[in-house]
């Protein structure tokens, strides 16, 4: 694995990222009553967020998404395992994937 710059906390980004993807899933849902308000494992959650709310957590799950990419590839570059001219290609790499795969 290469990097290291960041000791590969930009990775922590993808993860809130799902958590957060998970919430906007689990909004609205109806679960059993002993399953309401259950935060930190893989259980269906349950929660009643305005429509205004989901679509500022959807605004935020896309943004720490590409946070990542650049923190990835910044961290690259920093630890010497990129050159400029290769971090400016793979990170535009990188974005173009990441909007073509949003947009399936």
């Amino acid at each position: 694995m290469s990097g290291g710059h960041f000791d590969y906390e930009q990775y922590k980004l993808e993860q809130i990222a799902d958590s957060i993807e998970r919430v906007i899933e689990g909004n609205k849902k109806e679960v059993a009553n002993e399953d309401k308000w259950i935060c930190w494992d893989n259980r269906i959650y349950y929660y009643n967020y305005p429509d205004e709310v989901i679509e500022k957590f959807k605004e935020g799950v896309e943004l720490l998404r590409k946070a990542q990419i650049y923190a990835h590839r910044i961290d690259w570059l920093v630890s010497c395992d990129d050159g400029e001219q290769t971090f400016l290609e793979r990170l535009k790499e990188d974005l173009d994937n990441y909007e073509q795969n949003r947009q399936k």
